[in-house]
C-alpha cells in the first residue's frame, strides 16, 4: 500500500470493506474510522513511534469480541490488541492495513471474594480500581507499575507489569491466578485456575508476558493480599552512583527482602523535586528509597536492619518516614519520575532492561560513559531490588537526528544488560523498540522456537504480528534500518 500525507497505510476500498463487514457484527459505535477518531490510537506510551490504524473497534463484550476476531480471520485482516495504551515499547502500535481490538468498554470487576482473597475482573479493569474495590475488606492487588492509575490489567497481563513493589510481592506472572481468553481461531481457553495447581502444561505462564501475540484477555482471577499493618520508607543518600549500586547488593545480600528498594540518580531526583516536593537530597549522587512492610514490630526490626546496612555500605544520609503522609511523599517522586522528565526536556525515551543486582554499579557506569559518547543526557530510575532498569534518555526530537542518538543510545544499554549476564527487557516488553535487540540475546534456534510457540496458538499469525520476535532475516540484517509500510514519526523500522 503507498502511504497518504495523514500516514495512513491502507486504501480506501479494504478500509471500507473491512468496515463494512465489522459493522455487520458491531454497533456502529464500537467501530471508529474517520481519522479524526482513529487518531488517539496511533501509537501507546512510545509516542514516538506512530501509525494511523485502518479501523478501530471498541467490543462491550466477549461475543463481540469473538465477532471482530471471525471478521478478521475471514478477511486476512491481522489485529493489534489495545488496553489503556500506556505500554512503552510500541506493542499497541497499528498494523498497516490493520484492525485496532480495544478493550477498553470491557471493565467491570465481576466478582471480589474476601474468603478466597481473589478478584475476578474484565481486561479493561484499571490496576488500581481493582485494590480500591478490595480495600473495604483489608486487601489490595500488590502489582504497581508507575502507570497503575491508568493502566489496565489486560495490558498488565500482556506485558507481565511490576511496579515498585514487584521485589517482595512478585510480577503480575505471580499474582494472576486464571485468564481467559480468545484465540484467532475463535475458540475460548481458560488458563490457570482458583486452585493451588492447575493440570497439564503452564500455559498461564506462557501467556502472561506474550504481548498480545497469543490471544485476546476477556477475563482474569487475580490474588488478593492482605494489606499491611503499617509501612515506612528509608530514603538514603551516597556520595557516587557506584557506591549506591552496591548498597543495594549489600541489602539483598544481607537476607533483607524490602517491600521496594529503588534507586534514583541525581538527575532523577533534582528534576522531579521541583515536581512533587518529595524531599530529596539534591546532593546526592543517588538516593535509594528502602520500604518495610507488615506488623509494627516487624518493620521496625527491618528499618534497623536496613539502616544499618545502609550505613556500613557508605550513606552519606539517612532519613525515615515518620508518618504515612510521608511515606507517600517519599514514593510520589518515583512514582512521577517520568512526567517530570518533561519539565527539563521536551522529550524522553525510556528504555527497560534487566541485570544482576551485582552489576548494577558497572551498568550505571557505563550508562554515564554513553551519555558523553552519544551527547545526550540520561536520568536513571529503577527497580533497583530486582535489577530492573528505567534509565530515561533526554532529546529534542526537533533537533537533527537527536532521537537517532537517543535510539543508538539505548541499543547500546540493552547490548550492556545482555554483556553483563542481563536481559532486554523487565516488564515493559519487547513491542517494536527492542525488536532489534532480540537479535543481540537469543539464538537462531531460540528465535525459531518462539516462532513455533506463536504459532501453535496463531497459526495465520494475525494477531500483533511483527512484533517482539524478530524474523531470522531480519537479524541477519540487523542494523540496515528502512521505513516501514505506514508513515512513521521519527522511526525507522525494518520491513519483515
Amino acid at each position: 500500500m503507498s502511504s497518504t500525507p495523514s500516514g495512513a497505510a491502507f486504501s480506501a476500498a479494504r478500509q471500507q470493506a473491512v468496515v463494512a463487514a465489522l459493522l455487520a457484527v458491531l454497533p456502529q459505535r464500537c467501530v471508529l474510522a474517520d481519522a479524526e477518531d482513529t487518531r488517539p490510537y496511533e501509537c501507546d506510551g512510545l509516542a514516538a513511534y506512530r501509525r494511523l490504524p485502518m479501523v478501530v473497534t471498541l467490543p462491550d463484550d466477549e461475543e463481540q469480541v469473538l465477532a471482530v476476531l471471525k471478521v478478521c480471520r475471514a478477511l486476512g485482516v491481522p489485529i493489534v490488541p489495545r488496553g489503556a495504551g500506556t505500554g512503552l515499547s510500541g506493542g499497541a502500535l497499528p498494523i498497516a492495513d490493520g484492525v485496532v481490538l480495544s478493550t477498553a468498554r470491557l471493565n467491570h470487576i465481576l466478582r471480589v471474594d474476601a474468603y478466597a482473597r481473589t478478584a475476578v475482573v474484565q481486561p479493561g479493569v484499571r490496576n488500581l480500581a481493582i485494590s480500591d474495590a478490595a480495600a473495604p475488606h483489608g486487601l489490595y492487588y500488590a502489582p504497581d507499575p508507575s502507570s497503575q492509575i491508568a493502566c489496565t490489567i489486560g495490558g498488565n497481563v500482556a506485558e507481565n507489569s511490576g511496579g515498585v513493589h514487584c521485589l517482595k510481592y512478585g510480577l503480575t506472572v505471580h499474582n494472576v491466578l486464571r485468564v481467559r481468553m480468545v484465540t484467532m481461531d475463535g475458540e475460548v481457553v481458560v488458563l490457570g485456575g482458583e486452585s493451588l495447581d492447575a493440570p497439564g502444561l503452564d500455559l498461564l505462564a506462557v501467556f502472561i508476558g506474550s504481548e498480545g501475540m497469543l490471544g485476546i484477555v476477556t477475563e482474569v482471577t487475580v490474588k488478593l493480599i492482605p494489606k499491611p499493618a503499617t509501612a515506612r520508607v528509608i530514603m538514603a543518600s551516597f556520595g557516587d552512583i557506584v557506591t549506591g549500586g552496591n548498597a543495594v547488593a549489600d541489602v539483598i545480600a544481607a537476607g533483607i527482602i524490602p517491600a521496594g528498594l529503588e534507586m534514583m540518580d541525581q538527575t532523577s531526583a533534582r528534576m522531579v523535586e521541583p515536581f512533587v516536593k518529595a524531599g530529596y537530597d539534591l546532593d546526592a549522587a543517588a538516593i535509594l528509597l528502602c520500604e518495610a512492610d507488615g506488623t509494627h514490630e516487624e518493620v521496625e526490626e527491618e528499618i534497623a536492619r536496613m539502616t544499618a546496612v545502609l550505613r556500613g555500605a557508605g550513606a552519606s544520609a539517612i532519613s525515615v518516614s515518620g508518618s504515612e503522609a510521608e511515606r507517600l511523599k517519599f514514593w510520589s517522586g518515583r512514582k512521577n519520575a517520568f512526567p517530570a522528565a518533561g519539565r527539563i526536556s521536551p522529550d524522553y525515551y525510556c528504555m527497560d532492561g534487566t541485570i544482576p543486582r551485582k552489576r548494577l554499579a558497572q551498568v550505571l557506569t557505563g550508562i554515564a560513559q554513553m551519555e558523553v559518547k552519544y551527547g545526550l543526557r540520561c536520568a536513571n530510575v529503577f527497580h533497583a531490588g530486582d535489577g530492573n532498569l528505567h534509565p530515561l534518555i533526554l532529546f529534542d526530537a526537533n533537533q537533527p537526528d537527536e532521537f537517532a542518538r537517543a535510539e543508538a543510545f539505548g541499543a547500546e544499554i540493552l547490548a550492556l544488560c545482555v554483556e553483563v549476564g542481563g536481559t532486554i527487557t523487565g516488564e515493559h516488553g519487547v513491542g517494536m523498540e527492542k525488536i532489534n535487540s532480540m537479535c543481540v540475546q537469543f539464538t537462531a534456534q531460540e528465535i525459531t522456537a518462539f516462532t513455533a510457540l506463536k504459532r501453535a496458538f496463531d497459526p495465520a499469525y494475525l494477531l500483533n504480528p511483527d512484533k517482539a520476535i524478530p524474523t531470522l532475516n531480519r537479524c541477519a540484517e540487523f542494523g540496515k534500518m528502512h521505513v516501514a509500510g505506514g508513515q512513521l514519526k521519527f522511526a525507522h523500522l525494518p520491513r519483515f
